[in-house]
């Protein structure tokens, strides 16, 4: 739909509502194919796979929670996809014209940490494959730069700066690049599986690792009981449904382009629950395989590929690790940052500049590395801090405006979602409740449990839209019209 005279302040040709709708299934499939093959994906499965304790316990925790995503995106996919809008300009219709952009610059910085955290994983690859050489062992030992090695620190920078040249045409050029990414990665992984699984003399489901090394390896994950017990597999549906806490938000980012509503929830099925499933399968195969040929847990791809014997395996596996984060991050990181930032200063920060930015924060964060250590902890940190606004743009999107958005007063300044001065107060102390439990209770006191970490995006979800369906009935709002299309 064409937007007629909008504030100049909510509006530019990127937060516009989507004109090209042209995504079929296979495109939205494949935005779940280059988010979830990635390093850290890999990384976080065979973690998650060890507090199993079995593969039928893997198979199971992974397999309830992968459910839960895909009703999950398709609820905020849905919404993506009937109004044509992308995330920061959503999240008007619930948290005010100015309020949005609160909600949007917290998912601005989860991009930013999380496009570090990817781009290290990558440039760690690019590192063990360039440590082969003598002369780059040396210099890799003898040279420190910001806490880091000078060759972390040149891979670093290298696939920082690759990613910047993925986005220079816009969203169609990540809907061409993910369409070949995501399927190319699929195919490494398999060959990675595949190899090791020959060369351990065969595919097998028990891990046959000890008791005592999974309880080595899972030791700080913050679980209580041991591995396969009940509330280790809580922990890892719980942070596998976690893991995904911040595209919950902006997956309509990418369901605006979609077709119809159709293609949205057949590539959510595919890409979802069966392709999770299936890469999460491929990655305990791969980790049983890896402990059977070299006699130890080996958590991350790049960790196995340093071990191959042959240079050119070591540089198509590394090459693969590259182009897998390039994917992710320009889905799950770039794209995100890019429309949060552009949505803040409309007027004079476009959908690249935003991304530019987020890209430049990463750079930043690089020598603090945030997200060095449990991976389960990182996740579920990270995670929390979207868990209130989820709720509350859920909520109010399906049980307080059943549906309806003004997409036009999505940018107007005095319109419909004016609010209390562009802010809906409502939205604001609910996400200020859920964040209070979700995040700053259990990362900076000692006034809840251990446990409650794992859970904290839940409780922010359930927390943050309780509250505002609550005050939504006590200070109601006024009637919104049907969305026009």
């Amino acid at each position: 739909m064409e937007i007629r005279d909008p504030s100049p302040g909510l509006y530019n040709e990127d937060l516009a509502p989507a004109r090209q709708r042209n995504w079929g299934a296979f495109s939205i499939f494949n935005v779940w194919t280059s988010d979830v093959h990635s390093l850290w994906g890999y990384y976080l499965a065979a973690s998650l796979f060890l507090l199993c304790g079995s593969f039928i316990n893997f198979v199971l925790a992974i397999g309830l929670g992968s459910l839960v995503i895909f009703a999950l995106m398709n609820l905020i996919g849905y919404a993506g996809e009937k109004t044509g809008v992308p995330y920061p300009v959503l999240a008007r219709a619930s948290f005010g014209v100015w309020g949005a952009n609160l909600a949007a610059m917290v998912r601005a910085v989860v991009a930013c940490f999380w496009y570090g955290a990817q781009t290290a994983a990558a440039s760690g690859a690019m590192v063990a494959l360039l440590i082969r050489s003598d002369s780059l062992m040396a210099f890799h030992k003898g040279t420190q730069v910001l806490g880091h090695s000078g060759l972390e620190v040149i891979c670093y920078v290298v696939i920082w700066a690759l990613q910047l040249l993925i986005i220079q045409k816009g969203m169609e050029t990540v809907r061409k690049f993910q369409d070949w990414a995501g399927p190319a990665v699929w195919v490494a992984m398999l060959i990675l599986a595949i190899g090791l699984c020959v060369k351990a003399g065969g595919f097998s489901f028990t891990h046959g690792i000890p008791m005592n090394v999974l309880l080595q390896k899972t030791g700080d994950a913050g679980v209580s009981g041991e591995p396969g017990s009940f509330w280790a597999l809580m922990a890892v549906g719980a942070t596998w449904i976690t893991y995904f806490a911040a595209l919950y938000l902006n997956f309509c980012d990418f369901s605006r382009y979609a077709k119809n509503r159709d293609a949205v929830k057949k590539g959510n099925l595919w890409g979802l629950p069966v392709n999770l499933i299936a890469f999460s399968l491929v990655a305990g195969v791969t980790t049983i395989a890896a402990f059977k040929v070299y006699g130890e847990v080996l958590l991350h791809p790049e960790q196995i590929s340093a071990k191959f014997d042959s240079w050119v395996l070591a540089l198509i596996a590394a090459l693969t690790f590259a182009v897998a984060t390039l994917g992710i991050n320009v889905v799950a990181n770039f794209v995100s940052a890019a429309f949060d930032i552009s949505n803040t200063f409309p007027k004079q920060i476009s959908f690249k500049k935003g991304g530019y930015i987020a890209a430049a924060i990463a750079l930043v964060l690089y020598p603090f590395a945030p997200w060095e250590g449990n991976a389960a902890h990182f996740v579920n940190a990270i995670g929390a801090t979207m868990g209130p606004l989820l709720g509350i743009i859920l909520v109010d999107y399906y049980l307080v405006a059943k549906g309806n958005i003004n997409v036009a007063a999505l940018y107007q300044e005095h319109g419909e979602y004016r609010y209390e001065g562009g802010w809906n107060v409502n939205a604001l102390v609910s996400a200020a409740v859920g964040s209070v439990f979700s995040t700053f209770l259990p990362n900076f006191t000692n006034l809840l449990p251990v446990w409650w970490n794992t859970y904290g995006w839940f409780f922010g979800v359930v927390i943050g839209g309780g509250m505002y369906l609550i005050m939504a009935t006590l200070r109601p709002r006024t009637a919104i019209a049907p969305t026009r299309a």
